[in-house]
């Protein structure tokens, strides 16, 4: 029981510093929220290699990082088109493979790659959003309450989830992967996500049109809980019950950020194309 409890405690504490620090750097913006997507992005990528070593997949941890941390700031700074970095991630990286004294080549390049375009181009997709109403000083801060919205809609479908799904829920979603977890639970995610995006519209993202809000909660509520599923397949598959312990109390990056990595890139997507949102 005093386990639980300073567990709990240390996961409150980290909390109510870390919320406030996110919120900080959203609001804020530039080159603060690019290092706090390029931290996501880098650790995130390094708690995936971890995982991936204990298959004996054995990604290029320093081709991989350079190619992360690239990718994340190419979305910010724009130095060069996103499809000759790609060209020459994977060229750099083809040829690298070819000194490494590693078994299985195409594992061990698969990987790599998977944790360069699944991590480094969705964290790059935060700073997409991010800077999506950069056109002046007027809508910058937008970017910055969309990135807040989107977080309170995650995290109050995650708990609505989990806690409903404690106490009703009853008919496992995907028992596999992750045998906790129940339709209950995910279809009340699911609502209370379009909810919260119901409610910061008028509050703080009055610039969206309500259909907007309507499909982000959408986005949120079902591929937000698909980046929850997709991190606990990885997990599960590597043998491990957190991705790291690098957040006290809260595991890795990736525990507490799969939603958000795996939401950002269909919003911007949505934002971008189908919307004149700007």
């Amino acid at each position: 029981m005093k386990k639980i409890f300073n567990k709990l405690t240390t996961r409150i504490i980290v909390a109510v510093i870390g919320i406030p620090a996110i919120i900080f750097v959203s609001l804020f913006g530039k080159i603060l929220f690019l290092v706090f997507a390029a931290l996501l992005g880098l650790l995130g990528y390094y708690e995936f290699s971890r995982m991936a070593r204990n298959r004996k997949y054995y990604s290029n941890k320093l081709i991989g990082l350079i190619s992360v941390a690239a990718v994340i700031s190419n979305a910010y700074f724009h130095y060069i088109d996103l499809h000759v970095l790609v060209i020459l991630i994977i060229s750099v990286l083809l040829i690298f493979e070819l000194f490494r004294n590693r078994e299985s080549a195409i594992a061990n390049l698969g990987t790599t790659l998977v944790g360069i375009f699944y991590i480094g181009l969705f964290s790059a997709s935060l700073v997409d959003l991010r800077e999506f109403y950069k056109e002046s000083a007027f809508t910058y801060g937008q970017g910055g309450y969309l990135i807040i919205s989107i977080l309170a809609s995650i995290w109050i479908c995650d708990s609505a989830a989990y806690f409903i799904g404690t106490a009703f829920g009853n008919n496992k979603i995907l028992p596999r992967v992750s045998p906790n977890k129940s339709w209950e639970g995910s279809f009340a995610g699911f609502i209370f996500a379009i909810i919260v995006m119901l409610a910061c519209k008028p509050i703080i993202a009055d610039f969206l049109e309500w259909r907007d809000a309507i499909v982000i909660g959408l986005i949120i509520g079902t591929f937000g809980q698909a980046g929850d599923f997709i991190e606990s397949l990885l997990k599960r598959d590597s043998h491990v019950k957190d991705s790291s312990s690098i957040i006290p109390g809260h595991g890795g990056v990736l525990d507490r950020f799969d939603s958000l990595l795996f939401t950002a890139p269909l919003v911007y997507l949505y934002l971008n194309f189908l919307t004149t949102a700007r």
